[in-house]
């Protein structure tokens, strides 16, 4: 059940819940006019509460969500978000201290906010939240790592992970970087989206972590180790095997201050014009 309800004293039938609607399933044909999802349709419905959050006047709940309890709309200013954004840095030194467990919800929270295909919403999370797991998982990594270097098992074109062992006995974590944390998001593959969903959801999670003072870094190395290197590890985490689609990110305070941004081009930019379909038809 949807339990779609329409406050009559607060709708003013404008039908934008109609208009917005991704798969055309609300109509107006409800009593006295007001918004209604005929029941067979119903199981059409993606849940994407476009409807609830489109109502001008907080009419409309589904879900048995409550649109007096939702934030309003509130975009930050232009300036701020480009700063953000630009600022933004790969952190490779990390502060040993744990992330706050409110600052972790707090974060998780934000990121469900995230896109997903047909809001499917199918990518999981897989959360180290606790850095003695964290310091578990660097040495399972090293000790999966030896033990293929020595049978000469190391996947192709990963042969270069047994360099890691050396630096990783002089106290150098160059797979993890001495991160307290680390997020991990995948996907099925028979999900709608299961390429771009975990890369949509750790975009989310990183700009939210940077405007809480907090580093990230997206760990092509991390991901390389629990898929390929060691996966008896990743399954461990509970990775789903079907999870092909994954993708890590290593998280906490940082151990480094940037004083300002760098300066990039958008110099890889191809407009398309009109000539290029050979003129108008």
């Amino acid at each position: 059940m949807l339990n779609f309800t329409i406050d009559e004293t607060r709708c003013v039938q404008c039908a934008e819940c109609v208009a917005d609607c991704p798969v055309s399933i609300i109509d107006m044909g409800g009593e006295n006019g007001l918004p209604r999802i005929p029941e067979h349709k119903e199981s059409h419905c993606i849940r994407c509460q476009h409807c609830l959050a489109v109502c001008p006047t907080a009419a409309l709940s589904i879900l048995g969500q409550d649109p007096d309890l939702c934030m309003p709309v509130m975009p930050p200013a232009p300036e701020a978000l480009e700063n953000l954004i630009k600022s933004r840095r790969s952190v490779r030194r990390f502060s040993p201290e744990a992330v706050d467990q409110v600052t972790l919800n707090r974060l998780m929270d934000v990121t469900a906010y995230a896109p997903t295909g047909k809001n499917q919403r199918l990518v999981r999370f897989t959360l180290v939240d606790d850095p003695e797991v964290m310091e578990q998982i660097r040495v399972r990594t090293m000790e999966g790592i030896r033990k293929a270097a020595m049978e000469d098992t190391l996947p192709d074109g990963m042969e270069f992970f047994a360099k890691f062992l050396d630096p990783y006995e002089q106290g150098r974590d160059i797979i993890y970087r001495q991160a307290p944390h680390m997020l991990i998001a995948s996907a099925p593959q028979d999900a709608a989206a299961p390429e771009a969903d975990p890369f949509i959801a750790l975009s989310y999670f990183e700009v939210m972590a940077q405007s809480l003072g907090l580093g990230t870094l997206w760990c092509g190395f991390a991901r390389w180790a629990l898929q390929s290197v060691v996966p008896q590890l990743g399954r461990a985490l509970g990775i789903p095997a079907e999870h092909r689609s994954m993708y890590a990110m290593m998280f906490g305070h940082p151990a480094v201050r940037y004083a300002r941004t760098v300066q990039r081009e958008a110099g890889n930019v191809h407009r398309v014009r009109l000539a290029d379909f050979g003129g108008v038809r």
